[in-house]
This record gives structure tokens, sequence and C-alpha cells, in this order.
């Protein structure tokens, strides 16, 4: 089986460093699958891994997948080979960068019918970090009545995060403000759901202010924390609840945060991959997704797609994302 692998941390200034192997398939666990892959989402968090250091001779990226079931191990009940599943795979093991991965079946769940392996492979990673965001960090209420009088700021609307976070939380019943800088971001932003976007270009507080609704009960910062930091606790209701995906570069003030007793949490997908902890919980949120794709609640946010998983191909997929101009999320379509 063919994979794109590194065998060192590289930046793109460095050429393209991605090289093509033949590995050999492993022997499948009780509880795993083998899928042979037909499309992989890229995303920001591909970049950062590739530049961090390596304990292996080499490493396969990729932490979202969509594709078919090949085989199946001793103790595998709800799947079968033939199944169609999408998943978000673990930083733990080798990523999906190839044509056939072996995956836990905590990691996986059946995909939505109506949608191809390119529109199932854009939503596993951020719709996964977008719903433990909501759910875990925010406990917001299930019940969607309980949300009507509750109000979302999502920084960085047309992100692939902040896209699909935004679908989320409508349907879930929030009022849903996101920050967008582009006509065309702030289009994108809105048909993914938001009553409303503000400005990033301007300051927070002031566009906030003009839209005459109550400070936000739920900040969640899908973009440079450090630039945000300041303003998101100016804007954030007293005893409101901010969240990021985005790690300090910076040494920040922790004690600005007390005057308004506002929480501050960091959210981070792989956790409970990295831990061990409650990976079932995965499938859980996958069901869930895949549910409101069938009911027309969420749809895909794919805006591209690149022909062919090669090494030229993921180099290009990196770079658009390091550009961090990219409106939805980026596919790669294997061949």
């Amino acid at each position: 089986m063919k994979a794109i692998v590194s065998k060192q941390p590289f930046d793109l200034s460095d050429g393209n460093l991605f090289e093509e192997i033949e590995l050999a398939p492993t022997a499948l666990q009780p509880h795993e699958v083998r899928v042979k892959v037909h499309a992989i989402g890229v995303n920001p968090v591909d970049t950062k891994v590739r530049q961090s250091p390596m304990h292996t001779d080499f490493r396969i990226l990729g932490y979202d997948a969509a594709g078919e079931i090949v085989e199946v191990g001793t103790s595998v009940f709800d799947f079968k080979v033939g199944d169609a599943v999408f998943y978000s795979g673990s930083n733990q093991r080798p990523g999906s960068n190839q044509t056939y991965q072996t995956i836990h079946t905590d990691y996986i769940a059946h995909m939505p019918k109506q949608l191809s392996f390119e529109d199932a492979a854009a939503l596993p990673l951020t719709a996964i970090t977008a719903y433990e965001t909501f759910f875990d960090v925010f406990k917001i209420s299930k019940n969607v009545h309980e949300n009507q009088n509750k109000t979302i700021l999502i920084i960085n609307g047309a992100g692939g995060v902040g896209s699909i976070a935004t679908q989320i939380a409508k349907a879930y019943g929030l009022t849903v403000v996101t920050t967008a800088g582009r006509d065309e971001t702030k289009a994108w932003s809105l048909q993914q759901g938001a009553d409303a976007v503000l400005n990033h270009k301007m300051d927070l507080k002031s566009e906030w202010d003009k839209l005459k609704l109550p400070s936000p009960d739920y900040i969640f910062c899908t973009y440079d924390t450090d630039a945000y930091y300041t303003q998101m606790i100016d804007i954030v209701k007293p005893r409101g609840h901010i969240a990021t995906i985005v790690a300090f570069n910076n040494h920040q003030d922790l004690n600005l945060l007390k005057q308004k007793s506002i929480t501050f949490s960091h959210e981070f997908m792989f956790a409970r991959a990295i831990h061990n902890f409650d990976v079932a919980q995965y499938q859980i949120y996958l069901k869930d997704v895949a549910q409101k794709i069938q009911t027309q609640q969420y749809h895909s946010t794919r805006t591209k797609t690149l022909e062919g998983l090669t090494t030229d191909t993921l180099f290009e997929a990196h770079q658009a994302m390091e550009q961090q101009q990219f409106i939805g999320k980026l596919v790669i379509k294997v061949i």
C-alpha cells in the first residue's frame, strides 16, 4: 500500500520533503478495521505536526478521512466489509495520508449515505472539535429550547472549525455571531447560518455593540488567541466562558479574567487519544453529525478538492493551510 511520509520535521521553505513509500499491511487487532481511504481532509494541525520533533523513522500525517472497510478484526460486530465510514484518526498512530489505514472502531462511524467520500472527509476533525467545545467544555444543553437565549461568538467563522461550529451551534438553538474580514468570508459565514458577522479588522467590542445584543455567553476562538485575548475578555458576559483551540505564543495575564469571573479553557481534540481516555466519545459525536447530515441540519464544508494522493498534492495542501486564508475545508481525493 502507498503512503506519503516525511522523514524529518520541515518548513515549506525547505522544499517538498514529502516522500512516497510502500508499506506492508499490519495484522489487525480484535477491535480494529482496515479502511481503503477514498478521501482525506487537510487541517492546519497537519502543518503543525509536520514541523514538530519526530521520534520515529517516518511520519504519516492526516487526521480526517472517509473510505470503505475492507477487513475487520475478530471482535468487530458493528461494522462489516463494504461499509462506508468517516473518521478523524489518532495523532498517536499513522495518519490517513495512505491508501489503506488501520484504525480502532471507537474512532469511526458510518458515513451519511447522501455524502460523497470527499464531502464526508471534510467533517470529522472539525466537527469533533466543535462538539467537544460545546458539550464537554461549555456544557451547553442538548435540549435546543434551553439554548434559545444563549449567544456564542465564534472567532474566524469561515475557517474549517468555525464553519461547522456555526452549523452545530445553530442546530442546537444558539444565536451565533462570527468574525470575518473579507466579503467572501462574511458571505460564507452567513451561508453556514451565522446570525451576524463582525468585521475582525475593527475593534470587536465596538462591532459587538452595534448589534444591540447582550454580551455573549460563550466565545469560541479558532484563530490567534494572543490577538483576541483582551478583546474576548472585554466582550464576554460576567461569568461567561471563553474557549480556544489555538495555543498562546506569548505570556498572557490570567488575572484579567478575575474581575468578570470568566472561565477560560483550552480545547484539544486529540486529548482523548493521547491519554486513551473516553475515546468512544469520538464515535458518539460522529454519529450525531451523520444523523444531522441526514436530516439536512448540517452540510459539508468542503470547498476545494485536489485530485490524487501524491507528494505534490500534499505539499500544495500544506501551502494552502499555511496561507491562513482558506475558506471551509480542503480535501484530497485518493485516486
